[in-house]
């Protein structure tokens, strides 16, 4: 195997972490931000990108974690190794209430597509790259834009997912629509589209973005039911305003209840 084989176990319920186990040598490279705690031994380094690329030259390493740049990562990552004697432990947290679940890539023919900020850790040698999208609908409209994450390689990644996760698998030619907000990621084998809603009231009153994402098998779909983006708009509308309401409190008219009770300062 390329990468590191590593052992796991998941915690908790709503806000979850993975702790991972490392064999004297084997390493884990995550995201800034995820660490939780570790044992001693354990020896944390800056790198480069994500460090699957150890052949390259320092100009192909530089190019390769450039495109990090395009899905808003660093171009840094962060590696840990453990380089004492028998095994050691280290941990890494989900950034918000949902669930973490564990990819093998090796049981998906080497390859997952997924949102770009679904990342959380991976076995040292996987590669975490970026998937641009060769559809302008798709592109404009996707929620994700022409950029995806690509994790490639043998080794176990781990995706962290908004609520409760959904896995779906789908027979060649099933097809499966979803929210563009709600898709975590899915097979390599998986066609991407994204699909207009249609029909007047549906695009002005419906509520649910004018698109939905597409998708047909052969493959495995992976959904979450509460995107970040959904989170974060829900705590933002509840953020009290001056005068100590917030956003539509105490009207299903909003903005226009705010006229009438006297509260006309936007």
């Amino acid at each position: 195997m390329n990468a590191h084989e590593i052992d796991y176990e998941i915690f908790g319920e709503e806000m979850q972490y993975v702790e991972v186990e490392l064999d004297p040598q084997e390493g884990v490279v995550a995201e800034s931000g995820s660490f939780m705690m570790m044992d001693t031994d354990i020896k944390m380094d800056t790198i480069l990108g994500d460090g699957s690329g150890q052949s390259e030259s320092i100009l192909g390493k530089i190019f390769s974690a450039g495109k990090r740049l395009l899905t808003g990562e660093s171009l840094f990552m962060t590696v840990f190794h453990n380089i004492g004697q028998g095994k050691k432990k280290i941990s890494f947290a989900a950034p918000y209430p949902g669930k973490i679940i564990p990819i093998d890539l090796e049981a998906y023919q080497g390859k997952f597509i997924c949102q770009k900020d679904a990342f959380l850790c991976a076995a040292k040698g996987v590669s975490i790259g970026v998937e641009f999208s060769k559809k302008l609908g798709r592109g404009m409209f996707g929620g994700e834009g022409f950029i995806m994450q690509k994790l490639e390689g043998d080794g176990l990644s781990f995706l962290h997912v908004g609520g409760t996760v959904a896995r779906k698998v789908l027979a060649a030619g099933e097809m499966l629509k979803i929210d563009t907000g709600c898709l975590v990621g899915f097979t390599k084998d998986v066609r991407y589209d994204i699909e207009f809603v249609g029909g007047v009231r549906n695009t002005v009153f419906g509520g649910e973005g004018l698109f939905f994402a597409n998708l047909q098998g052969p493959g495995v779909v992976y959904v979450q039911s509460l995107p970040f983006s959904r989170l974060a708009g829900r705590i933002a509308a509840s953020i009290p305003r001056q005068g100590g309401k917030s956003r539509g409190e105490g009207s299903i008219l909003g903005g226009i209840g705010d006229i009438l009770d006297g509260d006309n300062r936007f």
